[in-house]
């Protein structure tokens, strides 16, 4: 059995938001579930489409894919063990999700998601 549900969830980083929405709207077919000035989010076939200006506190400066995880903690030490460096601890960012991200041995960062 799988210790993840799956990857769920991408965000882009934008320069300019209003933009990219434009675009990713066209793209997905769907108007945005969530759409604030510093974040804008799209639910298309099972998947989570995000938009953050500036790559947003996580300083994102390519698209980051988020794993989900039921156990976010247990997760980061197992990468971690296996020689990944943690790149953002957990952290809320509301409704009880969960966000943490890491990088693999070649910088590539990924990302975790623990929806409580």
């Amino acid at each position: 059995m799988s210790s993840t549900e799956g990857l769920k969830t991408v965000l882009h980083p934008v320069s300019d938001l209003e933009a990219a929405k434009a675009v990713y709207t066209a793209l997905l077919g769907v108007a945005p579930m969530a759409d604030s000035p510093y974040y804008v989010g799209y639910e298309a076939a099972g998947q989570q489409i995000g938009l953050v200006p500036s790559g947003g506190p996580q300083s994102m400066s390519s698209p980051v894919a988020y794993w989900h995880v039921p156990d976010i903690e247990a997760k980061l030490a197992e990468v971690t063990a296996a020689g990944a460096t943690v790149k953002e601890s957990p952290r809320d960012v509301g409704g009880g999700r969960l966000v943490a991200s890491f990088t693999d041995l070649d910088g590539n960062v990924l990302g975790l998601i623990q929806d409580r």
